[in-house]
């Protein structure tokens, strides 16, 4: 059955499904981002699951969590570590569970126009900041319009930029930005906004639990710190960038109270080969995530439970297109072909990995389109190194964080590769902390790309003309055309047909060698109750608990 009030697409999603055009996983996802509730969306798919038996959660305790801190702006965040700090007090209007389906958090509800073109978002009542202010409209507007605003620098204008901004270019090529219309991000009333877009857009839900996207006080700084206001189930009250940050519960959380009676995250920066012995010792609790290099140890230990998850995780190696060599497409390419992206998930991940296509949108994303094998050709790659005008080959040097370990191990089994047609590749191996100050300048680099629940967020934030967070410089108008076209479709059929050319155009032209996705995986303390595996590693300290 649909309700009067669904949206007027689904009953052709409901017949994709029926059709088996589609299956649940992209039924679920789809119509949870038109506004159906997540359990309405289950049972117009026929498969109402039994509850499983679960253990009564206990109060009280202390636990502590390896994961990286920050003393950051959260609009400005450029790592998950970074996110699981703030996320424990600062919370966000949607949230996308361990299961990839979006729902409302700080948000009640949304409704999508029949066009996509407006979205109305409608506040949760009763929610409030931690200093006892309501969590109202104005809050959120102002949010909104300062992570869209050339200053900031957030990563959010990159996910945003096609449909809720214009773009103009000064004499000098300065690119600037601004609301498409004045009424672009408009308050309704005190728990209504709703946003007027200049294009279709069918991600909005998803793009509001991106993790910059966190509802900070607009009457205080946004900077991380003790006594940070948020709308969240912990407070700050210790903060030591770079060894540890401290929470304690709200007791006036708007919400279910955390459990818990203290939480500490623990930062062992790049050294993080402590990490497995204080996890067996009891030291800590749990961990962001486990090297492969790990895995042995940690699944022989009967104390610790181990969970897993597929993600579009994956990193990418890539080159600035605005600096020769690089700017020659063909160049480009003969670096993706002279490697074979099979044998380094195996070197570099075993059997945690698989082949990336060098376009970074992933086989457990709804839009993947499965394209003919991208495979390794040594003498094509030649013979465009040639005609570029490098007939003897190239030298450059890559520069790769410390951690994670396999970031390391990737690079060297392509740099091994390149050998074959003459490119000579040094390897800078900085600290982790020092290569994200400057990864968006290097020649060439390896990032790490977090899991995101649809492709066309990753490839929007990466690649987009004029993003934030382009690190190569790629601008590819055809691209960022057909990028646009795809997020305003709800039928994930005719998204999948818009994807063939955009992974395509990534594959030959794009900027970056995407040799593997990464299957992640973590261990916890068998004491700890209430943790899930989230394929983006997002921790939600509020559902954790001690068992007796």
């Amino acid at each position: 059955m649909s309700d009067k009030n669904d949206h007027a697409y689904i009953p052709r999603l409901r017949s994709q499904l029926a059709e088996g055009q589609i299956n649940r996983r992209e039924f679920l996802r789809t119509a949870t981002l038109l506004g159906v509730s997540a359990s309405a969306a289950v049972m117009m798919a026929g498969e109402v699951r039994p509850a499983r038996a679960q253990e009564t959660p206990k109060a009280g305790g202390s636990i502590r969590i390896e994961n990286k801190n920050t003393a950051a702006d959260p609009a400005t965040m450029t790592s998950i570590d970074a996110s699981n700090s703030t996320r424990q007090t600062l919370e966000y209007l949607t949230e996308t569970g361990a299961d990839n389906i979006t729902r409302p958090y700080l948000l009640e509800s949304w409704k999508p126009s029949e066009d996509l073109r407006s979205w109305t978002l409608n506040l949760r009542k009763g929610v409030k900041w931690q200093d006892g202010r309501d969590f109202t409209a104005d809050d959120v507007t102002w949010n909104i319009k300062r992570l869209l605003a050339d200053e900031t620098g957030s990563s959010v204008l990159g996910l945003m930029k096609g449909y809720m901004l214009n773009e103009t270019a000064a004499a000098d090529g300065k690119k600037s930005h601004s609301l498409w219309d004045a009424n672009a991000v408009e308050k309704v009333d005190d728990h209504t906004v709703r946003l007027n877009l200049k294009v279709a857009q069918i991600a909005v839900p998803e793009h509001l639990f991106h993790y910059s996207f966190a509802m900070v006080d607009p009457t205080a700084s946004a900077k991380f710190r003790v006594g940070i206001n948020g709308t969240g189930p912990f407070r700050v009250v210790e903060h030591n960038p770079g060894r540890n940050v401290v929470y304690e519960p709200n007791k006036n959380y708007w919400g279910n109270k955390p459990y818990l009676d203290r939480l500490e995250f623990v930062d062992y920066g790049d050294e993080r080969a402590a990490v497995p012995a204080a996890l067996i010792s009891g030291q800590i609790q749990g961990i962001l995530n486990a090297e492969p290099q790990q895995m042995p140890l940690l699944n022989s230990q009967p104390s610790l439970q181990r969970y897993e998850v597929l993600t579009g995780d994956g990193p990418a190696l890539r080159f600035r297109v605005d600096q020769k060599p690089f700017s020659d497409p063909k160049v480009r390419l003969a670096l993706k072909l002279a490697v074979d992206n099979a044998a380094v998930a195996k070197l570099a991940l075993g059997d945690m990995g698989s082949a990336g296509e060098d376009h970074m949108v992933a086989p457990v994303h709804p839009e993947y389109f499965q394209l003919p094998a991208f495979k390794q050709d040594v003498a094509r790659a030649k013979q465009l190194l040639a005609e570029a005008g490098y007939p003897n080959g190239l030298t450059f040097e890559v520069a790769v964080t410390k951690t994670p370990a396999y970031h390391v191990l990737v690079v060297q089994a392509i740099v091994e590769m390149w050998k074959q047609i003459g490119v000579n590749a040094t390897i800078n191996v900085m600290p982790t902390s020092a290569y994200y100050d400057i990864w968006t300048k290097v020649p060439v680099g390896l990032t790490s790309w977090a899991h995101r629940p649809l492709g066309i967020m990753n490839i929007g934030l990466a690649y987009r003309s004029g993003a934030p967070w382009n690190e190569s410089g790629y601008s590819n108008p055809e691209f960022d055309k057909l990028l646009t076209q795809a997020e305003s479709l709800a039928d994930p059929v005719e998204r999948r047909k818009v994807m063939e050319p955009i992974e395509k155009i990534l594959q030959e032209d794009g900027p970056m060698i995407q040799a593997t996705w990464r299957k992640q995986a973590t261990f916890y303390s068998k004491k700890v109750g209430g943790f899930s595996m989230h394929p983006s590693q997002y921790i939600f300290a509020r559902n954790l608990w001690l068992k007796a």
